[in-house]
């Protein structure tokens, strides 16, 4: 399930996850936290990444300013 929505909008599963990143910014401990396997998580993350929403340092995220407000 796509992160970003074809009109801009995020999708429950970003919301999710941008809770998550909120709360941990690590990649194992998000995966945990969601219970989706790490290489979906990944694979969402980097989605999130490329939409503005979220930026990565290694295998740790963190909240853009973009973002703020819309979860």
């Amino acid at each position: 399930m796509p992160c970003v929505n074809s009109d801009g909008t995020i999708s429950e599963t970003a919301r999710m996850l941008l809770k998550i990143v909120e709360k941990s910014p690590d990649l194992e401990e998000i995966a945990k936290r969601s219970g989706k396997p790490v290489f979906l998580v990944r694979l969402n993350l980097r989605e999130l990444v490329k939409a503005g929403l979220i930026t990565e340092d290694g295998e740790k995220y963190l909240i853009a300013d973009s973002a703020k407000g819309k979860y």
